[in-house]
């Protein structure tokens, strides 16, 4: 759950001017930390942006823009703000989330939240007429950045889903997934640097970072659950959310299968994500204690001993059946730990994929509206650069 602490004392702490009149036992002052954006389609990179957030200081208040402001400076979003909401409360590194907070941040906004930065990746956001959405914190020092996880964009995943074959995991390359990069992330006048498409290389120490690294503890009840959880959405989070829910002191292991045990089951081009995209973006999840990477499709005695398993769910979606054509739940069915939960949201990757296929030519142009933006910034910052760069010469001589 978000986590607990008076706001009244966090703003009392922050205050307090330091002086060396303050007792030694009184606690350091509360650094606040700002972060804002439309956080649509929300995949492990804006995680890492706010796990790198929350890094710079102790307490994350997360601002999430309205669907009307989405639309008047960037195009349709595909998720409502009522789902945009709730998939940032879910994100482990965040105390507190602002609903429709605005576009521009302003130091109006940092001062009414009591924070003293903002934090924002090291692209560019930029407002329908083309201007830094940034500009004044950055002008009176109040901005902090931070690294891009190199190798996932909403451009590349919407990319992804409308290519109906196995190519966009095999071969970034191939020929038919660069029609629709081009036509997503491609602007009259080249390509962006924040907007294009780059593979995503996992390492252990990205794993680590996201990782709890809680063991189980005495009295803690183990849940098991499986699955893809592909393009980790709202669906995903809500259904987590209810088996958190089924004990007091819940610890939540998810078992997510490799891509070919995915694909053979799903069908398609699924997964959309891979296994190492997977892993992130259900590590970053508040309701989630430890992961299994690449686990067996049938929940079988080794397993449930190994973890020593109390209970096994799953949702109202429907069972397929193993290979071999067995009930890849008979075990923890024998053993009357199985639990069929309804999170009352019906959402699949399915009908994301369903919802981008309807708008494609709005996310198009979306996506081209925004590369050209970026292109012109990216032209205006280099002509400012080659004339620092020439007056600094004539002074020189």
């Amino acid at each position: 759950m978000i986590r607990n602490g008076s706001h009244a004392v966090e703003q009392e702490d922050r205050a307090q001017p330091s002086s060396s009149t303050h007792s030694p036992e009184k606690r350091k002052r509360v650094i606040r930390v700002w972060c804002d954006g439309c956080y649509d389609m929300v995949h492990y990179g804006h995680s890492n942006q706010l796990r790198q957030a929350k890094a710079m200081g102790d307490y994350l208040v997360v601002g999430v823009h309205t669907d009307e402001e989405i639309a008047k400076h960037k195009g349709p979003p595909v998720f409502t703000q009522a789902e945009r909401y709730k998939m940032i409360r879910a994100i482990k590194w965040v105390d507190e989330i602002v609903e429709g907070a605005p576009y521009v941040t302003t130091l109006e906004t940092l001062d009414k939240y009591n924070c003293d930065f903002c934090v924002h990746g090291d692209d560019i956001t930029l407002t329908v007429d083309g201007k830094d959405t940034y500009d004044e914190v950055k002008r009176t020092g109040r901005y902090r950045e931070c690294k891009r996880t190199q190798g996932v964009s909403t451009t590349d995943l919407v990319g992804r889903m409308l290519l109906l074959t196995k190519a966009h995991h095999s071969n970034i390359d191939n020929a038919a997934y660069q029609v629709h990069t081009d036509n997503f992330g491609k602007g009259p006048k080249g390509h962006s640097p924040w907007t294009g498409v780059s593979q995503f290389l996992q390492t252990s120490q990205k794993i680590i970072q996201f990782a709890s690294g809680k063991e189980p503890q005495p009295g803690d009840t183990i849940i098991y659950v499986a699955g893809a959880f592909d393009l980790f959405h709202i669906g995903h989070v809500d259904f987590l959310e209810t088996v958190h829910g089924q004990a007091e002191k819940p610890y939540v292991i998810v078992g997510l299968h490799f891509d070919q045990e995915v694909n053979r089951y799903k069908g398609k081009n699924y997964p959309i994500m891979n296994i190492h995209e997977r892993i992130l973006s259900v590590l970053a999840c508040r309701y989630v204690s430890e992961v299994v990477i690449g686990a067996p499709y049938a929940v079988e005695k080794d397993l449930l001993d190994h973890f020593k398993v109390d209970l096994v769910c799953h949702g109202k979606t429907n069972v397929f059946p193993d290979a071999d054509g067995t009930d890849p739940y008979a075990e923890p069915k024998k053993r009357g730990i199985f639990r069929i939960l309804d999170s009352s949201n019906n959402l699949t990757t399915d009908d994301i994929v369903q919802r981008i296929i309807e708008n494609r030519l709005q996310f198009e142009a979306r996506n081209q509206k925004k590369e050209a933006k970026e292109m012109a910034v990216l032209q205006a910052l280099k002509r400012k650069d080659e004339s620092v760069k020439s007056e600094a010469a004539l002074a020189k001589n």
